[in-house]
């Protein structure tokens, strides 16, 4: 039987990370286009020369294609030398959350200051999230008091391993728990709970401050 195994989706992962097509990746790494695809496909891996020249054509690192190091903290590694940080501007800021993904909530929550990963995408110019009506975070998020929200915090960035850049936003918004008159419309965003499960409240950060920062080397 065959079928992709990990290396084959780290593969396809990182080559669509960098919008690059497969002969793209393949010129990059000195290999056939249709053994790229052979990767991808199928369960195997290279031998060790051709696995380097494929981490540096993608922007990566052996270990990483091979799921080295999935359980530990990314960015274990130096700084770089001389490194740069750059202020983004709101319009920035708002095209790299644009696309939506995995990003983290902080808020004061009924045990202390607490930080959390959330599915989200960006509707109407605002966050949505979603959570499990009459959970812990619903109730850390409501103020009791009917047109109050709290203010909480959404933070997502990316790293780049390889090459010891990366970027961060920060927006900071009231938590706005949607009534069911206005779920159907969030829903249409397609945003999937990070937790899985019967999550049904929407909840929406609408932008009073986005600021962000981006590393890279001189």
């Amino acid at each position: 039987m065959t079928g992709t195994g990990d290396l084959g989706r780290r593969v396809i992962h990182h080559r669509r990370r960098l919008g690059l097509t497969r002969e793209q990746v393949a010129e990059r790494a000195d290999i056939s286009p249709g053994y790229l695809k052979y990767l991808e496909e199928h369960a195997d891996t290279p031998d060790t020369g051709m696995l380097y020249r494929l981490a540096d054509a993608l922007g990566t690192t052996v270990e990483d294609l091979l799921g080295g190091g999935q359980d530990r903290p990314p960015g274990r590694g130096p700084a770089m030398a001389h490194p740069t940080l750059e202020p983004l501007d709101e319009a920035e800021c708002r095209r790299l959350i644009e696309p939506g993904g995995i990003g983290r909530v902080a808020f004061n929550g009924s045990h202390g200051p607490t930080v959390l990963p959330v599915n989200y995408k960006v509707h109407k110019g605002a966050i949505v999230f979603r959570t499990a009506a009459g959970g812990a975070m619903d109730q850390d998020l409501r103020t009791g008091l009917e047109g109050v929200d709290i203010m909480i915090a959404f933070q997502i960035d990316n790293i780049d391993e390889a090459n010891r850049e990366g970027w961060s936003v920060l927006v900071q918004g009231p938590a706005h728990h949607l009534p069911p008159e206005e779920t159907d419309e969030a829903a249409g965003a397609g945003v999937t709970p990070w937790a899985g499960g019967e999550r049904q409240l929407y909840i929406r950060i609408v932008p009073q401050q986005i600021n962000g920062r981006r590393i890279h080397g001189m």
